[in-house]
């Protein structure tokens, strides 16, 4: 009984630690992946997920590519910006918890422990990015959630993943669990995972 006990402790302890912990993402592989053209041509929406999680190449070169720094002297974008605003934030809701992207450290900053992810059409994606602009009021925020949103949806085509962006959440839920304040404004969300 004191066995089952201290093995019961020991896997509460080890997740319990690694809950609420920074994840540090890989360095982006850009020698991998279809080409540009090869992936506008494959592009399409994908509501089918396999039941598997996103390894964690796949999930840094994603986010790299959704709205990475490309240019680290200066800090800019893989994604434009409409006056160079950056205002395009992308959390990252895993089956452990809910993360915001830090894309000039390159790490998962944790949010919330939990399992926030929303389904599609009653199907799990192993992630769900949700694109939130800092201040929602600015006209210009829906644009650049599109630049992002559009960056999502080619590489997932070219890394093998799918997704298809949504604009129809639960949004309390969503703002419940990344913590957004007022001003935030949840534009769409991108369920993402392996094709079925």
């Amino acid at each position: 009984m004191k066995r089952i006990i201290v093995m019961i402790l020991a896997v509460a302890a080890a997740s319990v630690s690694f809950a609420g912990k920074p994840v540090k993402l890989n360095a982006p592989d850009l020698d991998r992946g279809k080409s540009l053209m090869h992936s506008l041509s494959e592009r399409h929406s994908v509501r089918e997920y396999a039941d598997r999680d996103i390894t964690l190449q796949d999930l840094s070169d994603l986010l790299w590519a959704a709205n990475g720094v490309n240019r680290p002297e200066s800090g800019k974008r893989t994604a434009p910006s409409a006056m160079d605003s950056r205002d395009i934030q992308v959390y990252v809701l895993r089956a452990d918890g809910a993360y915001v992207y830090d894309p000039v450290k390159s790490v998962l900053e944790p949010v919330a422990d939990g399992d926030y992810r929303q389904k599609v059409r009653g199907n799990m994606p192993a992630i769900n990015l949700v694109l939130v602009a800092k201040d929602g009021s600015k006209s210009f925020s829906n644009i650049n959630a599109g630049y992002v949103s559009q960056n999502i949806c080619l590489a997932c085509t070219a890394l093998g993943m799918a997704t298809v962006p949504c604009g129809s959440m639960d949004e309390p839920a969503f703002r419940k669990a990344l913590k957004l304040g007022d001003g935030e404004r949840i534009i769409l969300w991108h369920p993402v995972g392996y094709p079925k």
